[in-house]
C-alpha cells in the first residue's frame, strides 16, 4: 500500500507490431485512484517486435507518471504476460534487447515503488487504441497528438469503467524533432560540456574514475575559458553541475565564474572506471589485454580489466542522475560538465539508440551538446560535438 503522503497511479501501457517484426507502435494512459485520465503517450517506433513496442509503453506511461509525480507509487496494468513476467522478476530475461528496455524501465522510479498486474486484452483497450492510432499516424508519416486521438472515447469501458477525465489536466504529446510544442509543456535543457584536456587527452589514454584525477592543461584551461565566454555570451544557462573529477570541476568553474553561479557536484556523472586500463593508450591496453579490450569492443556489458565499470553500468548511474537533475531543475537550461562517455550515454538514451552507438559517436574535448526533455519524458537532441567556440 502506498504511503499516506504518497500519491498512487495506475499505468496501462501497450504496443502493437503489425507484421511482428513489422511497422510498431505504443500507447500509455496515467490514472489516478480513482481513474481519472491524467495523461497520454503514444508514439510510432518504426519496424519493432510486439514486445519491444510493449516495452517502449511501459517506459513511456513510466515516464508520464514520474513527470506527473516522481514520489509516487505506480501500478502496472499490461496485457503482456511477458513484460509482466518479467518486470515482476519471475521470468528470466534473455534476449539482451529486452533486458536493456527492462533495465532503462526499471530506472524511471526506485526499487519497490512499482507493481505489475496482467489484465486480460479487452480491458486494456484504451492504451491499445492508442498504440493503433500511433501506427495509423506513422503510416500517414505524421505523428501522434493528443488533440486528434479518439481512443479514450472508442475504449469505453475498456478500462474497467466509463474513463473520466480529469479536469484540467492535459495530455502528453510526443514533440516534433527539435522542438517542443506548446502543450508538451516547457522544456528542461540540459548543456553538455566535455571537460577540456589535461597532458593525457591529446596522447588518446584512458581517463576514467579510477586513475589519478588529472588537471586540466594549459590547453584545457585556454578550450574552458572559451566555454565559459561563448556560454556567458548566450546568457541562457541557469545552474552548473560537474562531475566530481578535478578537470572537470575546473571547467564547471572557469564557467560558473563567468556566469555568476555556483557549481553544483552530481557523482553520478563521473567517468566510467577503466580498471587496469586507466592512463594506458588503446594499443597498450590491446598488447596486455587482448581478449579483454576484444570482449568490451563485442559488448556494453563487459568491463575493462580487473574491477573495471562497463558501459551498461554507466549508463544505469547516468540514468538515474540524468532523473535526479531533471526532478531538481524542472524547466530550467542547466549546464553538465561531465567527460566522453556520459555525455555519449545521455545522447544515446534521449535518441533510443542501441548501446553500441556509443563507439560511433565522436566527442572533442570542450565539446557542446545539447538535449532538450519535456515533461511527457520525450527528449530531443539539438546539438552533438559542436567546438565551434574553440577555433
Amino acid at each position: 500500500m502506498p504511503g499516506p503522503s504518497r500519491r498512487a497511479f495506475v499505468v496501462e501501457a501497450d504496443g502493437g507490431s503489425r507484421g511482428n517484426p513489422g511497422p510498431a507502435g505504443y500507447g500509455a494512459v496515467v490514472r489516478d485512484a480513482d481513474g481519472a485520465v491524467l495523461a497520454e503517450d503514444a508514439a510510432y517506433v518504426g519496424v519493432a517486435s510486439n514486445n519491444v513496442a510493449e516495452y517502449r509503453g511501459l517506459i513511456a506511461g513510466l515516464r508520464a507518471a514520474r513527470g506527473l509525480d516522481p514520489d509516487a507509487e505506480v501500478r502496472v496494468r499490461m496485457d503482456s504476460k511477458l513484460v509482466v513476467e518479467q518486470m515482476s522478476g519471475r521470468w528470466k530475461i534473455k534476449h539482451p534487447g529486452m533486458r536493456e528496455l527492462a533495465a532503462e524501465a526499471r530506472e524511471v522510479y526506485p526499487p519497490g515503488r512499482v507493481s505489475y498486474e496482467w489484465i486480460p486484452r479487452e480491458k486494456n483497450k484504451h492504451a491499445d487504441r492508442l498504440a493503433n492510432e500511433a501506427m495509423d499516424a506513422g503510416k500517414r508519416g505524421e505523428r501522434w497528438t493528443p488533440a486528434a486521438s479518439r481512443a479514450e472515447l472508442d475504449a469505453g469501458a475498456g478500462g474497467g469503467g466509463s474513463p473520466v477525465r480529469a479536469e484540467g489536466v492535459g495530455t502528453s504529446a510526443t514533440p516534433p524533432v527539435g522542438w517542443g510544442p506548446a502543450d508538451a509543456g516547457a522544456a528542461t535543457t540540459l548543456l553538455l560540456l566535455r571537460h577540456g584536456e589535461t597532458d593525457l587527452t591529446p596522447q588518446k589514454r584512458f581517463s576514467g574514475s579510477g586513475g589519478t584525477d588529472p588537471a586540466l592543461s594549459g590547453t584545457g584551461r585556454g578550450q574552458a575559458a572559451a566555454a565559459a565566454a561563448l556560454l556567458a555570451a548566450r546568457g541562457t544557462v541557469q545552474a552548473v553541475v560537474s562531475s566530481p573529477l578535478r578537470r572537470c570541476r575546473e571547467t564547471a568553474e572557469a564557467v560558473a565564474g563567468r556566469l555568476g553561479l555556483d557549481v553544483g557536484v552530481e557523482d553520478g556523472l563521473r567517468e566510467a572506471d577503466f580498471g587496469a586500463w586507466e592512463g594506458l593508450t588503446f594499443a597498450e591496453v590491446r598488447e596486455r589485454h587482448p581478449q579483454d579490450l576484444a570482449a568490451w569492443l563485442r559488448s556494453t556489458k563487459a568491463a575493462p580489466t580487473a574491477g573495471g565499470e562497463s558501459f551498461a553500468e554507466v549508463s544505469r548511474r547516468v540514468g538515474l542522475a540524468r532523473d535526479r537533475i531533471l526532478a531538481r531543475y524542472a524547466g530550467r537550461t542547466v549546464l553538465l560538465v561531465t567527460h566522453v562517455t556520459p555525455v555519449k550515454t545521455l545522447v544515446r538514451l534521449a535518441l533510443g539508440a542501441p548501446p553500441e552507438s556509443l563507439f560511433r559517436m565522436e566527442l572533442s574535448a570542450a565539446a557542446l551538446s545539447e538535449v532538450a526533455y519535456y515533461a511527457d519524458g520525450h527528449a530531443s537532441v539539438r546539438l552533438l560535438n559542436d567546438t565551434s567556440h574553440l577555433r
